[in-house]
């Protein structure tokens, strides 16, 4: 992605505080199980989307001698942070909330007041996915959703859009759960709705959480970037030979690139100079998320054949 966008960010902390108090209310006077988890998923949220903002502000903070490749992976750790959030208070509070009314069933009163605040947080809530949907898009491209999801690397609007796609699907399984126990009269159907809550947030926290451990373990680019890497490398007429590029990502806009590179050579210092300005200007043309270059020149010793 090009970059984090804190409007994103921002449009989801003041829907979901919003939408997080009406819940709240709605459960006071109803006793609904599944509007009280609503009520913490919306509350979690809001506080998800302060921390991301405090790790977008942490990231960009130069770099100094005790982090000489600068502060970028600070959005990685604070993004695991809610990812861990969305699990245990997210999810772990929405299945105790389930299994206690099942076991202790209290039958809803009130039951247009969850009508009422839940559709209003649908459309809130569409409206919070829509904006960040709306930044996600606009450098995906033509890659399938899901696989654009795990490729990238901006964590924090990746976040509000795993967020906020789970808000709105929590969002209808609490309306269908208020509607099937208002028809059919079984208490248990709030209970069951808090359940199916409490695990789709721990679907989604895990499949997050995943996709942070990678970057903060040490992730470098996709397949693809290095081969458009190679590509360079192997139209440059001054390069015999190279190693497969090494690269890791400090940030979703920060990557170091590390080459190892056969000269010919016949090539004087200058002429070695003005080969290393042209791969690396063309590696920063064709892949703009590389602002480190490393370029090591050389010899690499062929494999002898078996």
């Amino acid at each position: 992605m090009a970059g984090s966008s804190k409007k994103a960010i921002y449009g989801a902390i003041l829907a979901n505080l919003g939408i997080a108090i009406s819940k709240f209310i709605g459960a006071f006077f109803t006793g609904s199980s599944s509007m009280m988890s609503e009520g913490i998923h919306s509350m979690v949220d809001t506080g998800n989307g302060v921390l991301l903002l405090f790790g977008l502000k942490q990231s960009v903070k130069p770099a100094d001698e005790k982090h000489p490749f600068g502060y970028g992976k600070e959005v990685f750790f604070w993004s695991f942070v809610v990812a861990i959030l969305i699990f245990a208070l997210g999810g772990g509070v929405a299945l105790y909330e389930g299994i206690h009314h099942i076991i202790s069933p209290v039958k809803v009163e009130n039951v247009i007041w969850n009508y009422v605040i839940l559709t209003l947080a649908l459309i809130f809530e569409g409206s919070a996915l829509r904006v960040a949907l709306k930044q996600f898009n606009e450098s995906r491209g033509d890659t399938p959703f899901i696989q654009s999801l795990m490729d990238s690397k901006d964590t924090s609007t990746v976040a509000i859009v795993i967020e906020d796609t789970a808000a709105c699907l929590g969002l209808v399984i609490a309306l269908v759960c208020v509607f099937l126990g208002q028809v059919t009269g079984i208490v248990y159907f709030d209970g069951i709705g808090s359940i199916l809550i409490g695990l789709l947030l721990i679907a989604v926290s895990m499949f997050f959480a995943v996709e942070c451990k990678g970057l903060l373990v040490g992730e470098g680019l996709m397949p693809r970037d290095n081969k458009i890497i190679t590509d360079i490398l192997a139209a440059e007429g001054n390069v015999l030979e190279y190693k497969r590029p090494l690269s890791l990502y400090f940030g979703p806009n920060e990557v170091l690139v590390n080459l190892e590179v056969n000269f010919k050579d016949s090539l004087t210092p200058d002429e070695v100079e003005q080969t290393i300005d042209r791969i690396e200007d063309s590696i920063r043309k064709r892949i703009p998320v590389v602002n480190r270059i490393f370029i090591e020149a050389e010899t690499i010793k062929r494999k002898s054949k078996a």
